[in-house]
């Protein structure tokens, strides 16, 4: 519950921005390229903040580490609320990214240890669905603060995560798994085993594996809004505002649904094949989707996209978890995930620039081809389902 919920508040806190960006673009004039830069700035910077506080959560504790966090995302949310230029806005959103890296890498860390091997993938699987509801708080939260208080309101109002700190300090148990690791010291040969060839190896290809996927994740998913929107002329489906709101509401259903069901899915069928299935799939429906301009076909088809395009992320948490030693579980956990996520801030310029002379519905093949090779670098990744943590602590 307390990685779910920070989980959750994350995203609520990192998507604020876009709700708002228009009412930031007016009061501060900016251009379309800064705009963008300030989405990719915590993408960036979430990759360091991974590697930092996987770092303190193998030195100090996961719920310590986690605590931490979310109170540094929770702070530097309502700091943008107090920018007054956009040099500051950009400084705020840059340590919102340190945060936000954080906590999944904590969060993850937390519950692969806590839940037995047959039930991980399940639990890990509710952790990441909790995304999908901090993106219907974000857009709770614009609409009940914005007309009031305006946009600064709206950041104000992402301090509110900060009191889930105080309940986990006092309510939430440190990982038994962590405190019962072996405390090597400094100079002793073994506690430099990250960089084992090795290890070394399989942390690059599975990085590389979810810098492929993120890539096409934001990729695909920061542009769906827009090609809903744009009239067919500009390679767009041309539906109406309350149509393509009303159309990726529903892909939301379909996103939270890939979440949940994929653990299910990875501990009854392993990591290795659910995960490449769900890739597979979402490389075949989104140049369909990209494709189509027929509304029904649309309605239809994006809870698929949202279902197999997204749902994949749950297993993440419980591969890396089962691959890496207990000594820099959540380390290496937050730096295979977010160097991945911030590569992506690629993504939605890349779709962009192809967008400009092939339309955005074609633009997303790039994503499709992004899924595949994802699929492909997974014969170099092991079948890890029904790992004890406790013996890969003792490898």
């Amino acid at each position: 519950m307390a990685a779910s919920l920070g989980w959750m508040l994350d995203a609520m806190d990192v998507l604020l921005y876009s709700f708002v960006l228009d009412h930031i673009r007016h009061e501060f004039a900016l251009s379309d390229g800064t705009s963008g830069l300030l989405i990719a700035l915590p993408l960036v910077s979430s990759a360091l903040g991974g590697a930092l506080f996987g770092w303190l959560a193998d030195r100090i504790g996961r719920t310590r580490a986690l605590t931490a966090s979310i109170a540094v995302y929770s702070l530097a949310t309502a700091a943008c609320g107090l920018a007054q230029s956009v040099e500051q806005l950009a400084l705020f959103r840059i340590v919102l990214g340190l945060g936000m890296g954080g906590e999944w890498a904590t969060g993850a860390a937390l519950v692969a240890e806590t839940w037995p091997a047959e039930h991980r993938g399940k639990a890990l699987g509710l952790m990441q669905s909790a995304w999908a509801v901090g993106y219907a708080a974000a857009a709770a939260v614009n609409a009940l603060v914005l007309p009031v208080w305006g946009w600064r309101g709206v950041f104000l109002a992402g301090v509110a995560p900060a009191l889930l700190t105080l309940w986990i300090r006092r309510s939430v148990h440190e990982s038994q798994v962590w405190l019962d690791r072996p405390v090597r010291r400094v100079d002793d040969p073994s506690a430099g085993r990250v960089l084992d060839a090795p290890l070394m190896r399989l942390a690059l290809i599975v990085a590389a594996m979810n810098a492929l996927t993120m890539f096409a994740w934001w990729g695909l998913f920061t542009w769906i809004p827009a090609y809903l929107a744009r009239p067919a002329a500009q390679g767009g489906a041309g539906l109406s505002l309350l149509r393509s709101s009303t159309w990726i509401i529903l892909m939301q259903a379909g996103m939270w649904l890939g979440y949940a069901s994929f653990g299910f899915l990875s501990d009854r069928f392993g990591r290795r094949r659910t995960y490449v299935t769900y890739l597979l799939v979402a490389a075949v429906l989104v140049p369909l989707y990209g494709a189509t301009r027929d509304p029904t076909i649309l309605l239809l088809l994006g809870p698929f996209v949202a279902f197999f395009g997204t749902g994949y992320f749950s297993g993440f948490g419980a591969v890396t978890a089962e691959i890496f030693p207990t000594a820099i579980r959540a380390t290496a956990q937050g730096v295979t995930y977010n160097v991945g996520r911030g590569l992506s801030a690629l993504a939605p310029v890349t779709v962009g620039a192809l967008a400009v002379h092939y339309g955005l519905g074609a633009a997303f093949s790039i994503t499709s081809g992004a899924f595949v090779l994802a699929a492909v670098l997974w014969i170099w990744i092991p079948e890890t389902r029904g790992h004890s943590l406790l013996s890969v602590s003792r490898d």
